[in-house]
């Protein structure tokens, strides 16, 4: 047989071309096909003018639902603790405990309004508040995801939204159950199944049926990115997402075989995810090819696997673990594992990661389902400018300023000097107005 992991792409940061060669394997372009991004705003344009005619007609037509009516796609609170109360016992205890360890990381995230005084009386601070109704998207198609049900909807609720809507693209068979179950425990309103642009259409815009949100969160297809990207500016939206991914930073130390796994649980996603390992040891490089090969065979999902590894896959020999770091940085990883002796030692040097797994239990795998941190998080290099989804996600924050007397008195000379050299006379009089003599 011969070795696929020998097949997979592998840099050397020695290499004078090594960072070309490693953008060059990212294709991180985010270049979208003409035909894509017109077809996504012809599937925004029907939904706003026709509504749930169009929502229907379009879900029956990508999905394959065969749906006579709307109401064929709305699954109630009263529908969905029944999903709740009909799975197994065991699936209900692995969502309930799941769904317990996400909330309480995320009542640590937070927010409150906080306010002080100055001298002369005058009051400044900041109201946080949460977001009216929220729109979740559950991504499906190749498989049913309870857990980004979890990932997604309870950060809101932690956040105090009053109603969280979820889409999620038709759930198939028993898991659609889980699906379901999964939303009566994260305290989802209401759940529609669509999916796709048309999804994100009717959130952003409203229908008949599905109610207009303040923001979409959640990742899916290119057709619900690019949807994502159109409506945005109508409402808010989290983040731009693209294929998973991982990296892995080893120091040659950690069982080869765990390695290999955590590698193939992000590339089993589907064919578009990445999976990047960063070592400073050529021996355990070939030691974890040997692994590759030797598990491979036995995965249900090998030709996903097969498939992410060789057209995505990245091996890196880096010449010393401060090397590794500044390469993970560029990167800017979705997922990072730090699988070192004393990984909190290098995480001064991480600046850019959507979720950081320290050490060599840390498996990302625990992140994707019951860690407690969302597993909703930037991708393609985002990480750079955007965080994982949390609390502060669904709350936004008002400023506060309540001037005394004296305090409007000293800021009016300001404010009007600087009104005028932007000549904007109103505002400086506006300003101005509030002077008083009396005060100097």
């Amino acid at each position: 047989m011969s070795s696929i992991a020998n097949k997979i792409n592998q840099l050397s940061t020695a290499s004078a071309d090594f960072e070309s060669e490693l953008m060059g394997l990212l294709e991180r372009d985010m270049l979208i096909a003409d035909d894509v991004t017109r077809t996504v705003s012809d599937i925004i344009a029907r939904v706003r003018k026709d509504g749930d005619q169009a929502v229907l007609s379009l879900t029956n037509l990508f999905d394959g639902f065969g749906a006579e009516a709307m109401s064929d796609l709305v699954i109630d609170v009263d529908q969905l603790q029944t999903a709740l109360d009909s799975i197994s016992d065991e699936q209900r205890q692995a969502l309930t405990h799941a769904a317990e360890r996400v909330r309480n990381y995320h009542e640590k995230q937070k927010q409150t309004s906080w306010q002080y005084q100055e001298a002369d009386g005058s009051v400044y601070g900041q109201k946080v508040s949460p977001l009216e109704r929220v729109g979740v998207y559950v991504p499906g198609g190749k498989a049913n995801y309870p857990s980004s049900v979890l990932m997604l909807a309870i950060p809101a609720q932690v956040a105090g939204v009053k109603e969280i809507v979820a889409t999620v693209p038709t759930p198939y068979g028993d898991d659609g159950k889980l699906v379901f179950a999964a939303a009566a425990l994260a305290g989802v309103s209401k759940v529609f199944t669509v999916g796709g642009a048309q999804a994100v259409a009717a959130l952003a815009y409203g229908t008949e049926t599905i109610p207009r949100v303040d923001k979409i969160t959640g990742p899916g297809n290119i057709y619900v990115t690019v949807a994502k990207k159109q409506v945005f500016g109508e409402v808010g939206i989290d983040m731009i997402a693209g294929p998973s991914e991982l990296t892995i930073i080893c120091d040659g130390q950690t069982n080869p075989d765990w390695i290999a796994m955590d590698l193939f649980s992000q590339a089993e996603h589907d064919e578009q995810a990445q999976s990047i390992l960063i070592t400073t040891s050529s021996e355990f490089l070939e030691a974890v090819k040997a692994s590759i090969d030797s598990l491979l065979p036995d995965m249900e999902r090998r030709d996903i696997i097969e498939t992410s590894l060789l057209n995505r896959g990245i091996f890196i020999l880096a010449e010393d673990m401060e090397k590794a770091a500044a390469v993970s940085n560029l990167i800017a990883p979705e997922h990072l594992e730090i699988s070192v002796e004393d990984p909190e030692s290098m995480l001064d040097f991480i600046d850019n990661a959507g979720a950081i797994f320290l050490g060599r239990y840390a498996a990302e795998a625990l992140g994707d389902y019951c860690a407690g941190p969302s597993h909703v998080l930037p991708t393609s290099g985002t990480a750079r400018f955007f965080s994982a989804l949390g609390v502060y996600d669904f709350q936004k924050r008002s400023s506060i300023l309540n001037c005394s007397a004296q305090g409007a008195h000293v800021l009016a000379r300001t404010a009007g000097e600087l009104a005028r050299s932007e000549h904007l006379q109103a505002h400086a009089l506006s300003a101005e107005y509030r002077l008083n003599p009396d005060l100097d």
